[in-house]
């Protein structure tokens, strides 16, 4: 079974998108997160420029691999009537480390549920599509540990393999941190770890 190892998401926040129906705005916005702090500030910074908004709903995934962790609220709308639907969204963009928020400002007719799903729903999906999606590889990071004698030996494995270097102290005492896509990981673990004098560890 092949290892799944690439994931989508977004770097930088979407462009503000807007749908109406009815006279009611709903302003939608994809951002990158990385933990529940991070969707906790958007969210604080939404509802300062938003402050006259009926209705901040929401849903964030956060994580690389299944099992995800994920919320999706309704902000006072009826159940299920837009954290589910801006949530549908994120599946079905098959995209994580995100948090989508659509903004409602009321426009005095009410839209009943089945409104109310398909504005939140297309309220996402624009800012989906006003986003760019990336897909990124899951790396594990090793640090390598090695006498400075021992560098050919190594920086020949890193050539040979194309691995990709993301920190390193050669003095003495050599130390080089190298990030590996994880469907390769074990293979570049068991490599190092059977050539002699190199010590290798996972950084955590």
């Amino acid at each position: 079974m092949e290892i799944k190892d690439t994931y989508k998401t977004i770097d930088i926040p979407s462009e503000e998108t807007l749908f109406k129906d009815r006279n009611s705005k709903f302003f939608g916005y994809a951002f990158p997160v990385a933990n529940e702090d991070d969707i906790k500030a958007h969210l604080e910074a939404l509802k300062k420029s938003h402050h006259s908004a009926r209705h901040w709903c929401y849903a964030w995934q956060l994580g690389k691999t299944e099992p995800f962790r994920f919320r999706a609220n309704d902000d006072g709308e009826p159940s299920n009537s837009a954290g589910m639907p801006i949530y549908g969204q994120i599946q079905s963009f098959d995209v994580t480390n995100i948090l989508i928020v659509v903004v409602r400002y009321f426009g005095g007719t009410k839209l009943g549920v089945g409104g109310l799903i398909n504005a939140y729903r297309t309220g996402a999906q624009l800012a989906l599509e006003a986003s760019e999606i990336l897909e990124k590889t899951i790396n594990t990071d090793y640090l390598l540990i090695f006498d400075y004698k021992n560098m050919n030996k190594v920086m020949r494995v890193v050539k040979e393999r194309n691995l990709n270097i993301i920190a390193q102290k050669l003095e003495m005492d050599c130390r080089i941190t190298i990030s590996v896509r994880q469907k390769d990981a074990q293979q570049i673990f068991e490599l190092f770890t059977n050539l002699y004098e190199i010590q290798i560890k996972e950084v955590e």
